[in-house]
């Protein structure tokens, strides 16, 4: 169990959260994962048990820190998150940060080792419902000094929020959040010394927006 203060709509609240769930492998092109599912398979990193899949993370590693501590060989990517807090849904944004070298061989443990990082201010998922697939992720990266885009893409190339929640196990009751997915990187997957990202919703005209720097952990053999 872990405790973050959230804005959910206009309110500021110390929100329990007792379940964080990373959901893998959520493109909406069934096809094209299957085909990329494959790709890795051949290069040895181990397929997923199904498609798409929900890894369970520690809760205690969801962090609205601007700051945060990790391997070198690990990175960030932008993804939407919904959290359920008093029978009610929420949307808002966050980066699961992921080891790469351990990503090789245990995608579950590899998200596992790393915090993840949210942004504080969450939206009502009933303002956005009808419009969901119009929301936008994108992110940047800082790297040689000069912030760089790295990913960008809407929630239309994902699946649906409806889609995750009949799939998720175990369901979004609440006290849980979910990570939705993400789009692959501009100029590939790397580490960063700092990470910035956002979910924009062109529709109601608004923002939610993160950063964070990454402060790399010495190895000591």
């Amino acid at each position: 169990m872990t405790e973050l203060e959230l804005m959910l709509g206009d309110r500021r609240l110390a929100v329990p959260l007792h379940t964080a769930i990373v959901a893998g492998w959520t493109g909406r092109d069934r096809d094209a994962v299957m085909t990329h599912v494959a790709e890795l398979e051949a290069l040895g990193v181990t397929p997923p048990s199904q498609v798409p899949v929900f890894y369970r993370v520690g809760a205690s590693r969801l962090t609205t820190a601007t700051e945060i501590e990790s391997t070198a060989a690990s990175s960030g990517e932008v993804e939407a998150v919904l959290l359920r807090h008093d029978d009610e849904l929420w949307v808002g944004a966050g980066s699961d940060h992921t080891d790469r070298e351990v990503e090789s061989y245990s995608v579950a443990v590899s998200k596992q080792l790393c915090d993840k990082p949210l942004a504080p201010e969450l939206w009502r998922y009933a303002d956005v419902e009808s419009h969901w697939d119009r929301l936008t992720l994108r992110s940047w990266i800082t790297e040689d000094g000069s912030e760089v885009p790295y990913q960008t893409g809407t929630l239309a190339q994902l699946l649906s929020a409806d889609d995750l929640l009949t799939g998720v196990d175990p369901p979004l009751t609440n006290g849980t959040l979910m990570f939705c997915g993400t789009f692959p990187a501009q100029g590939g997957i790397r580490p960063a010394a700092a990470f910035r990202y956002e979910l924009e919703d062109p529709v109601l005209g608004r923002t939610i927006a993160g950063r964070y720097a990454m402060r790399t952990l010495p190895l000591v053999s």
